[in-house]
């Protein structure tokens, strides 16, 4: 039977409103350079940091559950001005915490 995988959390936050300005920033590069660069890349990478800090400022931890809330909540967001979908936000969003984690996201490893 394979084994679960174990969860993965950041530390506490000590400055939520630093770490949503460095997701947004980070975003915004992800996704201009992804596919283009276009207008509505600023307004998503806004609302998954407004939805990050807010859950960061809560109590959350736990990568899943962060990545679970952007997913829900940018449900509600227009991406008919994008190439994108709140599924392709939350997965970048993990990576790019993955990655300030130095957790390699290759292979399963």
């Amino acid at each position: 039977m394979a084994e679960p995988i174990p969860p993965v959390t950041l530390p506490p936050a000590e400055n939520a409103q630093q770490e949503g300005k460095w997701l947004r920033d980070a975003l915004v590069y992800w996704l201009d350079h992804e596919f283009l660069p276009e207008p509505a890349n600023q307004d998503i990478a806004d609302r998954a940091s407004q939805i990050f800090v807010r859950q960061r400022l809560e109590g959350e931890n736990d990568v899943g559950s962060l990545v679970i809330a952007i997913v829900t909540e940018m449900q509600a967001f227009d991406f008919r001005e994008s190439f994108y979908s709140e599924f392709a936000i939350a997965n970048a969003v993990s990576d790019l915490l993955l990655d300030s984690l130095g957790i390699d996201r290759c292979c399963g490893n």
